[in-house]
């Protein structure tokens, strides 16, 4: 009797749930399985319910990879050139042209000019006269101009290219200089990192 009432007494004692020794140990639930647990994390992928639908999720992602190589080569990140305009001679080339003002860049502008004094209808007299001058001092100043700064440019660029980097190929480089000093500076491209004077073009706000 004496061993059942201990029993009793001892089994009958309240438990305080405020003692943390007398907590449950433990999570108090069963560890997961590593497969559940990797499902869980994975994103649900929403396949394609037809090929519309295909194609436009196409569209969608090839838009958004233009848009991040177009940041890219306005930042000037040459991972997002193309091949042509790769290598430090290329940018070298770039560089030179683009921090001087040169003659041939105004080729464009200027033939503009004398496309549109051919259209403007001149008074009588005036336009025989206006059109000899075109043909016979614009068009040629101009073209001597233009291919006198065109082989200036490309032999200098080379020159100096290959006295900088020795160990680069300059296939095309002098090419590639002309070319570029023959457009407008705002449609270039890659975009100018430099102003006129060498100074850095400075970042867009």
């Amino acid at each position: 009797m004496l061993r059942r009432r201990s029993q009793t007494s001892v089994d009958d004692t309240p438990v305080s749930t405020d003692d943390p020794k007398a907590q449950p140990q433990g999570k108090g639930r069963p560890t997961p399985k590593r497969r559940d647990a990797e499902g869980r994390r994975r994103q649900p992928v929403s396949a394609p319910k037809d090929r519309k639908e295909a194609y436009r999720q196409m569209r969608a992602k090839q838009a958004a990879e233009r848009d991040r190589a177009r940041k890219g080569m306005l930042a000037g990140d040459e991972k997002y050139f193309p091949v042509r305009d790769r290598g430090p001679a290329r940018k070298y080339a770039r560089d030179w042209v683009d921090s001087r003002r040169l003659p041939s860049q105004y080729f464009l502008p200027f033939s503009l000019l004398i496309l549109l004094a051919t259209w403007i209808p001149w008074p009588a007299g005036t336009r025989e006269l206006v059109l000899f001058w075109v043909m016979m001092t614009g068009w040629p100043v101009m073209m001597v101009g233009v291919l006198f700064t065109s082989v200036y440019v490309s032999w200098k660029v080379k020159k100096e290219a290959a006295a900088k980097f020795p160990g680069e190929s300059m296939k095309g480089v002098g090419f590639y200089a002309a070319m570029r000093a023959l457009q407008i500076r705002k449609l270039r491209f890659p975009p100018p990192q430099l102003l006129p004077g060498g100074r850095p073009v400075p970042p867009k706000k």
